[in-house]
């Protein structure tokens, strides 16, 4: 589809907007990398890469016409296209990003060790706009904890905000994903190290099951 779309887009004198979303996050640096590889394999097509308040903003931008591509957390996309608690959307994937584990990240001397541990405390669960809150809400939902209820969630204005506040611990965690992620890198590259809390098995088992559209 991208390379079918090409030859029309190269005509255009304006730039081809990519919605990304805050800074801190995956999004942008993807969305800086996949700019640049575009731009150099052919500079006519002037991919520009833009922060968002992330995914919850994209859709509604593309649907708007205000960006013309959007980096969208996949749980997002899907409630977005099923219309679960919307009308469904008239949008195309053009093509999968990565893949993103969600988890917690916690500092290396925490006293947790499962994700109920964390039950009660305050967990960064990333910027407001951004999958990765929409993920976090389907997992814990499939081990029977609600992100609002049992957690003193904190919602971020820019996903970047979220390692510091771990690591001087005002918040007990941080819920992020995806291999390389930002927040998760700067966390496991501090002085005192850090540790990673997922599903365990049986929890993984129980996810699954209630929200199938999930993989492991």
């Amino acid at each position: 589809m991208l390379l079918a779309a090409a030859p029309a887009l190269a005509q255009a004198a304006d730039p081809i907007v990519l919605g990304t979303a805050t800074p801190g996050g995956g999004f942008p640096v993807y969305g800086a990398a996949f700019a640049a590889t575009v731009n150099e394999a052919d500079p006519a097509l002037r991919v520009e890469p833009r922060n968002t308040r992330g995914s919850a903003e994209n859709i509604p931008l593309l649907e708007a016409g205000k960006i013309d591509i959007g980096l969208v957390q996949g749980e997002a996309a899907h409630e977005a296209i099923n219309g679960i608690g919307r009308a469904p959307a008239n949008l195309r994937i053009v093509a999968a990003m990565y893949s993103s584990p969600g988890l917690f990240v916690v500092r290396a001397d925490s006293p947790a060790k499962a994700i109920r541990d964390l039950a009660g405390k305050p967990v960064a669960f990333g910027a407001k706009g951004s999958g990765l809150v929409i993920l976090s809400r389907y997992v814990l939902d499939g081990i029977g904890l609600d992100q609002d209820k049992d957690f003193r969630a904190v919602y971020l204005k820019k996903a970047g905000d979220g390692p510091p506040m771990a690591l001087d611990g005002r918040v007990a965690a941080l819920w992020g994903g995806g291999i390389g992620w930002p927040g998760f890198a700067t966390m496991a590259a501090s002085p005192g190290g850090a540790r990673f809390i997922a599903p365990d098995a049986s929890e993984i088992a129980r996810i699954l099951a209630k929200h199938p559209f999930l993989k492991p």
